[in-house]
């Protein structure tokens, strides 16, 4: 059994980004478990916080399913041409105290509004923010979903066969790099 984890980079209820997440998880073949986390519940990072209190429980629970699986899957929404802030706080968190997304398989997938680049900025700074993880990143395929507005529901969910058939080519490349480990 091939254990992956799913992180949302987005809050919202609705959100594409974790509709993308939803579609891979019922695509995925019978021996693939995908298990989909979110960022709530993790406070904003202050080194003063940690040194009172130590991790926050929700950062622990967060770093024990990383550590427990055997690839990583980021759905990364783009904000202001970036990473979502809670996004980027919760690898800040992450970051203290032994990475668990050390020598981790990650793969990012991202949709977003507009023509042309879909989430690729963001996921640029992603990719340099998880090299300070020391993540092992897919570099091909990528994933940008653009006009999700016309590819996903009101509830989030992937409703385009064209963005459906690509993301099944895309989990088949992501599942034999993370099995074979080429």
């Amino acid at each position: 059994m091939t254990k992956l984890l799913g992180i949302t980079g987005s809050l919202r209820r609705a959100s594409s980004n974790t509709g993308l997440l939803r579609a891979l998880k019922n695509m995925a073949p019978a021996h693939v478990s995908l298990e989909i986390a979110t960022l709530h519940g993790i406070p904003m990072f202050n080194e003063d916080d940690e040194a009172a209190t130590g991790k926050p429980d929700s950062v622990k629970a967060l770093e024990a399913k990383i550590r427990a699986a055997d690839g990583i899957i980021i759905a990364c929404p783009e904000y202001n041409f970036s990473v979502p802030g809670v996004l980027k706080n919760a690898n800040d968190w992450l970051s203290r105290g032994g990475s668990p997304f050390r020598w981790k398989r990650v793969g990012i997938a991202g949709a977003g509004g507009g023509q042309f680049v879909g989430t690729a900025r963001a996921q640029y700074h992603l990719r340099q923010n998880l090299q300070a993880l020391q993540a092992i990143t897919m570099p091909r395929p990528e994933v940008f979903v653009n006009h999700n507005e016309e590819k996903f529901d009101a509830d989030g969910n992937l409703t385009d066969a064209e963005t459906k058939r690509y993301l099944a080519k895309w989990l088949e490349a992501f599942l034999e790099w993370v099995e074979k480990r080429p």
